[in-house]
């Protein structure tokens, strides 16, 4: 192996142990690591827990036996008991048919008997009734849910093969606004939009699509791990940023970019990595006034998770449109709630898109030493765009690249995919993010913190083994 080869070793080993310290973890991941152990998974934390399933004319009837194995199979993961979990189970066609509702049955054989009795409706999909029956009478006290007050999480797993007959998305949000965490399993050739418009958010969590019913029971092992984690929405537990559960009790972690501090329940910044940052902000006609708004607080929400001081990161910005405007420059200001007074004194241009002008503006100026460039510091930029610019792109990204400078290029609605990689450093999959809206650029931002976060981590690895 050469020298370089294990100084690439070293540095990828730490940087795992580094993530392994510092990272959240998913709450699932945590949880799938406690059910390796436990016997009963869900004993310590009971669920309302309702099954509502297709049972339309469009499967067949050896599928339909699939299902069923599919929900026996997932019993064995449920605590089922009147002071534990209960189940209930409706199945729909044309019409909503009750099996049996969440006091029916208080253990786990009697379930697994009324499962395999249900028969095939054989009927039409009425997945929009079959919610608001649900949401108005399946959790209802008199069907056995328990009252809202006692904090017991209630669960609804909706399993579907086709296109709804009726409208799901208005009920389907009236149901997960009135407490219901709803699963969305589509199975074959269903639309993936419908699915997401049925479950709960994050839709990574509660949305899942498989080829066919054979395919199924893949899903055991996912849910099994999904059913456990509601322990952090039943307590006060106080984390400022994240609660882990762990089993019955669950821990506080903090997001990337911050450490848990002495109560174990608050977060302090990390205080390693040192760069200059500048945001390259679109401030064109296209976005509109409300939307420069959101930016702004795009843009403070980032500022938020670095460590601003005279010796730590130092953050610059400038707006463009048709021209190119500084707002403030990188010895300007020292601290995070005077930068966050600058942006939010920003005033928004709103005239044309002219990218390519600001990058070379950002190359040429923006890290001088006149503007508060530090030497031997890292240089970063973010861009951010939701349209096509109205100049070249390439020309003075690739030169600011080439000097050195790390771009992250963020784009919203309208940006033009080509034109992010031409300005995104590489690997693109590292530094380029795209949402389709406004509404969903929270999305982005978090992934952005963390990627930020991983790479000065990764720089700081590399710095220390050089050093030594």
């Amino acid at each position: 192996m050469t020298q370089h080869s294990i100084a690439v070793q070293w540095v990828c080993d730490s940087l795992l142990t580094k993530l392994h310290e510092h990272f959240v973890p998913s709450v699932f991941e945590n949880i799938t690591n406690f059910l390796l152990v436990a016997e009963n998974p869900c004993k310590a934390i009971p669920l309302d827990f309702v099954f509502v399933i297709d049972s339309s004319r469009s499967i067949r009837s050896n599928d339909y036996e699939k299902v069923k194995t599919f929900i026996i199979n997932l019993l064995q993961f449920l605590d089922i008991g009147h002071d534990a979990t209960r189940v209930g189970l409706l199945q729909y066609g044309s019409v909503v048919q009750p099996e049996f509702s969440l006091n029916t049955y208080g253990s786990r054989a009697e379930v697994e008997q009324a499962v395999k009795n249900m028969e095939h409706l054989a009927t039409g999909t009425m997945t929009g009734l079959a919610i608001q029956y649900t949401m108005e009478t399946a959790f209802t006290e008199d069907h056995g849910a328990r009252p809202l007050n006692m904090h017991i999480p209630r669960i609804a797993m909706i399993v579907t093969d086709g296109r709804p007959q009726d409208t799901v998305k208005e009920v389907a949000a009236e149901a997960r606004k009135a407490g219901i965490q709803i699963f969305a399993i589509g199975v074959g050739r269903v639309d993936m939009k419908i699915l997401k418009t049925i479950g709960s958010e994050p839709h990574s969590e509660h949305v899942h699509l498989v080829a066919n019913f054979s395919q199924i029971e893949s899903l055991i092992s996912v849910f099994q791990s999904k059913l456990c984690v509601d322990v952090c929405q039943t307590l006060e537990h106080g984390c400022e940023h994240q609660c882990v559960a762990n089993g019955s009790s669950y821990m506080c972690k903090c997001f990337e970019g911050f450490i848990l501090a002495e109560d174990k329940r608050s977060c302090k910044k990390c205080h390693d990595g040192v760069m200059d940052l500048v945001f390259v902000i679109d401030g064109s006609k296209s976005l509109g006034p409300a939307n420069f708004e959101l930016v702004k607080q795009f843009v403070n929400s980032i500022v938020d998770s670095l460590d601003i001081s005279r010796t730590g990161t130092h953050v610059g910005l400038i707006q463009y449109s048709t021209k190119v405007r500084t707002e403030f420059t990188l010895g300007q200001y020292v601290t995070g709630d005077s930068i966050k007074q600058a942006v939010g004194r920003m005033q928004y241009m709103g005239r044309g898109s002219r990218t390519g002008s600001a990058l070379r503006h950002m190359f040429e100026s923006s890290f001088s030493s006149r503007e508060g460039g530090r030497p031997n510091t890292q240089q970063v930029t973010i861009v951010f765009t939701d349209g096509r610019s109205q100049d070249d792109v390439s020309e003075w990204a690739s030169k600011a690249k080439s000097s050195g400078i790390t771009i992250y290029a963020l784009g919203i609605g309208k940006a033009i995919e080509q034109e992010l990689r031409e300005i995104a450093s590489e690997p693109n999959e590292m530094y380029l993010y795209y949402a389709e809206s406004f509404e969903k650029m929270g999305e982005i931002t978090q992934k952005l913190k963390s990627r930020m976060y991983m790479n000065k981590k990764l720089e700081s690895l590399e710095n220390q083994h050089l050093q030594t």
